[in-house]
């Protein structure tokens, strides 16, 4: 019975058509292309008469109408939660194209489970993951490149768990994994009792094609579970999921050209859950917690909440142990930042990212809408924070210092290159995968100098499976150290000092500028940890 309706829809669509005058024809805005594709075309009378051309449209054609589906405006929704059960959180996740409305527009892009961001995987330390990973894109058709840092075979992809804490070898953490199309593989990763609680995400990171993925959407929440949980004013807050990224997209409604990512200027707009611009709903007084992920591709992003603050209680997963009070905030692709949020009086508020600078202008533009309505709650910001759940590292403790330098070459006329001029460099290389550029003994504890001498862009730095604690930025002491596991570097000769702990796992893993694009073409790294 669905499929006869759909038929009708078509079929009262072509009959508008033929109905439709010379004039009216040449005088349309709108195509039938976009017709066909838009919300509610088949229902929609000013659509109808929008038309270019003079199709017999016909059900075998699959240009059936969609269901009507507003643009924006619409309350926040969250992904699915999928969680542990008795220690284990056993799941499946099928990567494949999937259509997809957002914001008014149409697209067929690569997805987990055919959503955007896929599942949030929720579960607790000291448990353990396992997926079966399904492949479900089409094959490649293009052979591996010479160059391998050139973008490539868009469909092999793999599975990194980012911020985790976890072997890095074998079906677990392992980015060295290659997952072709067609077939299906299993992972497993089990977090140590004493893991970070906090908010993380996973994301595909095969060299090559994680740029084209991660922009199509191809990522996900993960919430390992026990933060602040003897902090009642944290406790009684509604908790919200706020994945943010970059919308971008070709002629099609896709994105399989590298060409539709490398300028500068590709981001179409932002969204927020896969939704543009959706509405969140807070009562006056009401205190929310915010688990904010920017899994954007390529560019930061400065929020700025009209007439609010925002009350930060964790960066990258990892608790912090006393209140910090932003007007706007600053996150990276790849960070993440647990906020408080306490509404004003009523009214309605847009949550924006603000102008920034990073070399070249962020993507601006509306996130979402704060609406605030409603009889009044009484709810109280947290007057004090435990310990941070990780040790400051002592001078004493360093074991070894290195530095790491990123560079980059580009044409003379930047803004008009071509992606294959310019080259994204660690220590003067590309990536090589069967190079090892950073050797560390487990149980080392080493203190790392990240240069970015590159003139014209900031540089996103993140390393995996252990966190580091910020110690300088630019020469200058924090006053407070800070732990993370993704930090912007700037540029002309920017510096960030940091201290980790290389702890409990061996096994080769990467360090890379999280600015996808430019991890894609070169700006990566191998580190192995060894057991003498």
């Amino acid at each position: 019975m669905q499929r006869d309706s759909e038929d009708k829809d078509a079929f009262a669509v072509a009959a508008n058509i033929k109905k439709l005058s010379r004039r009216q024809l040449l005088e349309g805005s709108m195509g039938i292309g976009a017709l066909l594709l838009s919300a509610g075309a088949a229902r929609t009378e000013d659509s109808a008469h929008s038309m270019h051309g003079n199709m017999d449209m016909s059900p075998t054609l699959g240009m059936v109408p969609d269901k009507p589906v507003p643009a924006t405006d619409q309350p926040l929704v969250e992904p699915e939660v999928r969680r542990s059960v008795d220690g284990v959180l056993s799941t499946t996740l099928r990567a494949g194209y999937a259509y997809r409305q957002i914001g008014g527009v149409r697209l067929y892009l690569r997805s987990y489970e055919g959503g955007s961001p896929g599942p949030t995987l929720r579960m607790k330390p000291g448990e353990t993951l396992r997926i079966k990973l399904i492949n479900d894109l089409p094959p490649n058709r293009d052979a591996l490149p010479a160059d391998i840092s050139h973008p490539h075979q868009f469909n092999n992809t793999n599975f990194h768990f980012h911020g985790s804490h976890a072997s890095p070898s074998g079906i677990a953490d392992n980015v060295m994994r290659s997952m072709a199309p067609g077939y299906t593989y299993d992972i497993e990763i089990t977090l140590p009792d004493d893991h970070t609680r906090g908010t993380y995400w996973y994301h595909p990171h095969h060299h090559g094609s994680a740029d084209v993925q991660m922009s199509s959407g191809m990522v996900g929440a993960v919430i390992i579970e026990g933060d602040f949980a003897d902090v009642p004013e944290i406790e009684a807050a509604r908790e919200r999921l706020l994945v943010l990224t970059q919308v971008v997209y070709d002629a099609n409604g896709m994105i399989e050209d590298f060409e539709t990512l490398f300028p500068e200027t590709a981001t179409r707009f932002l969204a927020i859950n896969g939704q543009r611009r959706p509405m969140i709903e807070m009562r006056p007084g009401e205190v929310q917690r915010w688990r904010i992920l920017n899994a954007a591709y390529q560019d930061d992003m400065l929020l700025d909440l009209e007439k609010h603050n925002l009350h930060v209680i964790a960066y990258d997963g990892i608790q912090l142990g006393a209140l910090q009070s932003f007007k706007q905030l600053l996150i990276a692709p790849g960070q993440r930042v647990d906020v408080l949020v306490r509404a004003g009086p009523a009214g309605t508020y847009a949550l924006d990212a603000a102008p920034y600078d990073q070399g070249h202008p962020s993507p601006t533009g509306p996130l979402a809408t704060l609406v605030v309505s409603g009889e009044p709650m009484d709810m109280r910001l947290p007057v004090a924070l435990p310990p941070p759940p990780l040790e400051t590292i002592e001078d004493s403790e360093i074991t070894n210092r290195r530095t790491v330098t990123l560079s980059a070459t580009a044409p003379e006329a930047d803004a008009a290159g071509h992606w294959q001029e310019f080259g994204f460099f660690i220590d003067g290389k590309k990536f090589d995968p069967t190079r090892i550029d950073q050797r560390v003994q487990l149980g080392a504890v080493e203190e790392w100098t990240i240069v970015n001498t590159h003139e014209h862009d900031d540089h996103v730095f993140h390393i995996h499976t252990n966190p580091f604690q910020v110690v300088s930025v630019n020469g200058k002491p924090l006053p407070v150290p800070q732990w993370r596991d993704t930090v912007i570097v700037e540029r002309k000769g920017g510096t960030v000092v940091f201290r980790s702990r290389f702890l409990d796992f061996t096994g080769v893993y990467m360090v890379h500028c999280h600015m996808m694009n430019h991890e894609e073409m070169g700006m990566m790294q191998t580190v192995e940890v060894y057991k003498p």
